[in-house]
């Protein structure tokens, strides 16, 4: 009997242990979302502490952005790990508090003019996008210019130099970080313009498909309060050189 309750607890506390598991999607977006980062990057670095002050342990799951998002909107996936805000995002996925903050810039040829002043100023552009990223309703409402998905930075960055399309768009501190560790010599061949696009604030979000959504969100900002409370949120910025 001893060892019929034994084996059955085992079982239940394996069971919990599994439930509590979170699974992340993501695509590759270092530093946020590195797979050669020991913690899958600063984003999963941060998540993984603040949920599992609550409970959580979170698993990594590296796939193309258009699945992941597809994936955590339908609730096969628990949590997106780094999401922009758009006003069509929010009717599928509920955002927690705001970790981090990208800033957003056109990249130009090296050596062109091009000067930004707002949306207007892309009249006749054809810009070099990642398929299903966030930029903006505005952004894609736009009509005055041409948007150019592919599925990852280094693409854009290539069409970009090949004069395939006149301009790309990333956060610069993510464009220099891809673009240096996989085609450095183009980093000369390209600028990045003033002033930025936007200045974008980074968040979990858990689809509303999702039965625990609210409760992982909810943890999740529980976690990240209690982070930036007593040094952990700041010491792990440091050890990424972002602060």
């Amino acid at each position: 009997m001893k060892i019929a309750f034994a084996l059955f607890l085992s079982l239940v506390l394996a069971f919990q242990a599994k439930a509590d598991t979170l699974a992340i999607a993501a695509d590759p977006w270092p530093p946020f979302i590195d797979e050669n980062h020991p913690e899958g990057g600063v984003s999963i670095q941060i998540i993984r502490e603040a949920l599992g002050r609550h409970g959580f342990d979170v698993e990594l799951n590296i796939m193309p952005w258009a699945r992941a998002i597809d994936g955590v909107r339908s609730g096969d996936f628990d949590i997106l790990p780094g999401t922009w805000y758009t006003e069509s995002r929010s009717e599928d996925l509920m955002y927690s508090e705001p970790y981090v903050a990208n800033e957003i810039k056109f990249i130009k040829r090296a050596g062109e003019a091009f000067d930004y002043s707002g949306l207007d100023s892309l009249d006749g552009e054809v810009v070099a996008i990642i398929r299903d990223y966030g930029y903006g309703d505005a952004f894609y409402e736009a009509t005055n210019f041409e948007r150019d998905p592919a599925p990852e930075l280094m693409t854009n960055i290539r069409k970009l130099v090949n004069e395939r399309v006149d301009l790309a768009i990333e956060d610069e501190f993510v464009a220099r970080f891809i673009i240096s560790n996989e085609e450095p010599e183009l980093l000369d061949q390209i600028e990045f313009v003033e002033p930025p696009y936007s200045a974008e604030s980074l968040h979990l979000t858990s689809g509303y498909a999702n039965p625990r959504h609210e409760e992982i969100v909810e943890a999740f900002n529980a976690g990240l309060a209690e982070m930036r409370e007593d040094g952990t949120f700041d010491r792990i910025m440091e050890e990424n050189d972002l602060q």
